[in-house]
């Protein structure tokens, strides 16, 4: 198998390079318009066929390894050391991408993927999808030099082959792990397409703004992967690690977010560009640099540039992804320089209250933030460089810069909805914003009643003062928010006789996009709120013996017993705790500690109750080796439960915003006959 994956990623390299020199060539010869023996047309279809048989060809090698694991073929070094004869299943196979030099494999596999997907869609528009097919086997050359030749997955094991393997981390022994990783990976291979899409437009000149509508979906596709990918490493975090939290400002933690952050700038201003012919070079830097971005990501997951608990394969290829980040960087500026004429703005910027600056905002604010991240990210590694130190920038540094940018991105989500095209009247202010205005005074007054205050003990809290911002403008841009939809359901319940319910759902049919759009930033809303009840999180920590108590919040915890368990894989102790509110048992909590046989590795499993009012988090941290009684820690976390709420809604919206709309048309079937559909201004276009 070994002889066989190594092959398969030979010929795979074979292919793509033939798909990327007869892809120049052929695009060479077409816009030079050179005579040549080779019909132009001709070489660029063989490209094109050979980026299709080179998505095979890395997906036998992907094949290969997976075959690997599963049949405990330690004599491959990657299979020794991250799989084991008694692993589950669903983690064989999740060794795919548990090391560097699988996790690789898995990057050149999905990329091969979209790029087959792309290849095929090839007739939509010829010659654009011809550049961006070039663009995507350059990438994918680079990746494959580096499995064939700086982190090769199929390196034979020298020596005796041992009987067993070492066994897969015990962080990533968990049922998410098998499919976060894959779905962070799909948004960042995932942007390479647009990348693609918008260099090869650049380069080649592409009239009009057709690309974009070309790459939409697939931008917001990939950016949904990447949103799925990063909250399902935030549950991670939250239930295997066993410290109460869900984002630490980890630098791997941030690699993800950093291109999440420009990747929905970029989804924001396109609509600029589409609708106004405006901010076409800051888009095309947008989807550079998030590609870029992406690049980073992965080297600092892999590349071993940072200490992090994510980044389980550390190694010297970062020099590799350096040399190729600069190599990417340089054809963007050559190619912006060259062709930057292409990219005039049409229609400048009428007034600073209207939704183009509310755009505006919203892309400066959130590359703001991208910067501080990046900085805070890449600090010690500076550091280390300037003055032989390596300083790391811990949370509060963060918290101190990114909460407040934060809060202000939740406002403008608000905001932006409210403001008309080009200008806003007074009378317009006025009739858009008193609802809103009101609702955030009001849940003000209300969070200031019930005891969220801005001090504690006389002192300021800031925790305490940004919960209160984000509760009171949460409620006023949900506010926003549901008057747009009310406002469009009564237009529509007008035109169509239906009820409100049924007129909102048409709406949202209609115009998939916005209102999509809408419910996405309601998503993001509940998810703020979520993230603001950390500041009143509360924990406590105790050795328990048989009939201890611990009391936090409403809940008494008392210890009932002790038990052990083992299997193939581990052994564990639990702690049976039963759980009283008010003086009535609940339920039971039975937090848990292992030990993998292989690696002797321990691993903490932790046990939650979630309520949509806080969850109840229970670790069990191992025993005094002074006393011998087992120590447990309870922490009592509110609004949890919210963040992964407004995942769903996230994840629904951007399902509708896919959606192709109704055509004016298929709404006039729908209706009585009596009926028909005039030409409402407030349902068309609007996003």
């Amino acid at each position: 198998m070994a002889a066989f994956g190594s092959f398969a990623l030979l010929i795979a390299l074979a292919l793509a390079a033939y798909n990327l020199l007869a892809g120049a060539l052929a695009l060479r010869l077409i816009a030079t318009g050179q005579p040549s023996r080779v019909s132009p047309e001709r070489l660029a279809d063989t490209a094109r066929r050979a980026g299709i048989a080179g998505f095979w060809a890395v997906s036998a090698a992907a094949f290969a390894l997976v075959w690997a694991a599963f049949t405990n073929d330690f004599s491959l070094t990657y299979i020794l050391e991250h799989s084991n004869r008694a692993l589950p299943a669903p983690y064989k196979f999740s060794a795919l991408w548990s090391g560097q030099e699988g996790s690789l494999l898995l990057w050149a596999w999905l990329l091969g993927t979209y790029g087959f997907v792309l290849r095929l869609l090839h007739k939509t528009d010829v010659k654009l999808y011809a550049y961006a097919g070039t663009i995507l086997a350059a990438v994918q050359v680079f990746f494959l030099l580096v499995l064939n030749f700086a982190a090769p997955p199929f390196a034979l094991f020298k020596g005796p082959v041992p009987a067993d393997g070492n066994g897969l981390n015990p962080l990533l022994q968990y049922p998410e792990m098998v499919i976060h990783p894959p779905m962070l990976y799909l948004g960042y291979v995932g942007f390479s397409v647009p990348f693609a899409f918008a260099l090869g437009a650049l380069m080649m000149r592409y009239p009009g703004e057709k690309w974009i509508k070309i790459t939409r979906s697939w931008t917001m596709v990939t950016w949904l992967f990447l949103t799925c990918g990063i909250f399902l490493g935030m549950h991670w975090a939250y239930a295997v690690l066993g410290w109460g939290g869900y984002w630490g400002w980890d630098p791997v933690e941030n690699a993800s977010f950093m291109p999440w952050l420009t990747g929905t700038a970029f989804l924001h201003s396109v609509m600029m560009q589409e609708k106004k012919g405006m901010m076409k070079s800051w888009n095309v830097w947008l989807i550079f640099s998030t590609f870029l971005l992406t690049l980073l990501g992965t080297t600092l997951t892999r590349g071993g540039l940072v200490s992090s608990v994510h980044a389980f394969a550390q190694s010297s290829i970062g020099n590799w992804f350096i040399a190729f980040m600069v190599i990417v960087l340089a054809v963007c500026i050559f190619t912006y320089i060259l062709q930057r004429s292409h990219l005039k703005t049409e229609n400048h910027l009428e007034s600073l209250v209207s939704r183009e600056s509310s755009f505006l905002f919203n892309n400066l604010v959130l590359l703001t933030a991208c910067f501080v991240i990046l900085w805070g990210t890449l600090f010690p590694i500076i550091s280390e460089y300037v003055q032989g130190t390596k300083v790391t920038v811990g949370p509060p540094f963060y918290n101190r810069v990114a909460v407040p940018i934060g809060l202000f991105l939740v406002f403008l989500t608000g905001v932006g909805p409210l403001l008309p095209w080009r200008a806003t009247s007074m009378r317009s202010i006025r009739r858009n914003f008193v609802l809103p205005v009101i609702a955030l005074w009001a849940m003000m007054i209300v969070c200031l009643a019930v005891g969220v205050r801005p001090w504690k003990n006389g002192a300021f809290d800031a925790g305490a003062f940004y919960a209160l911002v984000a509760f009171s403008v949460g409620v006023g841009v949900f506010t926003a928010i549901l008057t747009e939809f009310l406002r469009g359901a009564r237009v529509v319940a007008h035109q169509t006789g239906h009820n409100l319910i049924a007129a909102t759902w048409q709406l949202i049919r209609r115009n998939g996009r916005r209102y999509g759009g809408y419910i996405v930033h309601i998503g993001v809303v509940i998810v703020v709120v979520g993230l603001a009840g950390s500041a009143f999180n509360r924990n406590v920590e105790s050795e328990m013996g048989l009939h201890d108590k611990i009391h936090i919040g409403p809940y008494t915890l008392e210890c009932v017993g002790f038990t052990q368990d083992s299997n193939l894989n581990y052994d564990s102790d639990y702690a049976l705790l039963d759980v009283y509110k008010d003086g009535k048992k609940e339920f039971q909590m039975t937090p848990e500690k292992r030990v993998y046989l292989v690696s002797g590795q321990p691993q903490t499993m932790v046990t939650i109750h979630s309520t949509p009012a806080w969850d109840l988090y229970v670790v069990y941290e191992g025993v005094n080796p002074d006393s011998g009684q087992p120590i447990i820690k309870a922490f009592l976390n509110p609004l949890v439960g919210w963040i992964w709420a407004g995942l769903a809604i996230m994840v629904l919206g951007t399902f509708f915003a896919l959606i192709p709309n109704l055509s004016l048309a298929s709404v006039a079937v729908r209706m009585p006959a009596a009926r028909a559909v005039p030409a409402e201004p407030a349902l068309k276009g609007g996003d």
